[in-house]
């Protein structure tokens, strides 16, 4: 394991340890951050603890404080908490999103589910899942044929398409945690985005899964493992929905 994705490995571990010891203050809202959102005390704190693992391997560019150093040619996205709704609700689909991005190329990145362990990774050289419990143990992503739902993040903004979808008998779910889903990307039949588009929002998930089918531009994000699946969805969304 190479020292940035061990630095980032001990980060999600050191926030996971911080959840379990339920402190009241990490429910605590405090100033609206740089991207737009109330951050919560969760939020800040997870930011610290990232800054202090990953700062000397690129300038930091978080969702809360935006650029923590002046900017590199190696920049660092961070979502300190994606889904901090969820972690606020009780809901097991939050976790934390890194990027680090040289001379504009992706070349590692981590998303990690807090709620359960798992650990997404790719570098240059690898890509694997591992959990928080055992990071040495690396398990192959293998696409899931079986799957029977995608994951469509701000759904509820778009109800026309959702009918068009369900039309086409797309299920989906909306679980609120857009670096997770597309992390989760080989595992369901597709994810589909459509909104801002934010660099620590996006920029590790799409790196984990290029390998699959992917689309993006300034309106929407579609990934999906079945060719036939990714040309219907890209069809309806530009075709009748756009």
């Amino acid at each position: 394991m190479d020292d940035f994705i061990q630095a980032a490995t001990l980060a999600c571990q050191e926030v996971k340890t911080l959840i379990k010891e339920d402190n009241s203050s990490l429910y605590t809202l405090h100033n609206r951050g740089a991207g737009g959102d109330i951050s919560s005390g969760i939020d800040l704190k997870a930011e610290a603890i990232c800054y202090r693992h990953l700062s000397s391997f690129g300038s930091v560019f978080s969702e809360e404080s935006g650029w923590m150093d002046s900017e590199s040619s190696i920049t660092l996205y961070l979502d300190p908490i994606d889904g901090s709704d969820n972690f606020a609700s009780g809901f097991p689909y939050y976790g934390i999103s890194i990027a680090r991005i040289c001379e504009g190329k992706p070349t590692e990145s981590v998303v990690c589910n807090l709620a359960n362990g798992d650990l997404f990774i790719r570098t240059e050289d690898e890509y694997f899942c591992t959990s928080l419990q055992n990071p040495a143990e690396k398990f192959e992503i293998l696409i899931n044929p079986s799957s029977k739902i995608g994951l469509f993040e701000k759904a509820a903004e778009h109800p026309d398409l959702i009918r068009k979808l369900m039309a086409k008998k797309l299920k989906f779910r909306s679980p609120g945690a857009l670096a997770l889903s597309l992390a989760y990307a080989p595992y369901v039949k597709y994810v589909l985005f459509l909104g801002t588009m934010r660099p620590y929002d996006i920029q590790a998930g799409l790196h984990l899964s290029k390998h699959l089918h992917v689309f993006q531009d300034d309106r929407y994000i579609l990934i999906s493992a079945d060719k036939e699946i990714f040309e219907q969805i890209r069809f309806i969304v530009e075709k009748e929905y756009f």
